[in-house]
């Protein structure tokens, strides 16, 4: 969430996320991130505004 944190309104890709903290970008670590960031979008951290991109929700205007 650093990340989404450090960057509010911009969407990201998983492999983008990876570069930019410096993580691996193989198959099987994206796939890991690829399913954690899913739960947080189920949970309602964040929004998909995209196919296999995610965004941060922004909470202040969604309790309106």
């Amino acid at each position: 969430m650093n990340a989404f944190n450090q960057h509010p309104g911009q969407e990201f890709r998983v492999r983008d996320l990876h570069e930019l903290l410096g993580m691996p970008t193989d198959g099987p670590y994206l796939n890991v991130t690829h399913s954690r960031l899913g739960r947080l979008a189920r949970q309602g951290f964040l929004t998909r505004p995209g196919r296999g991109r995610y965004q941060k929700t922004d909470l202040t205007t969604s309790e309106g």
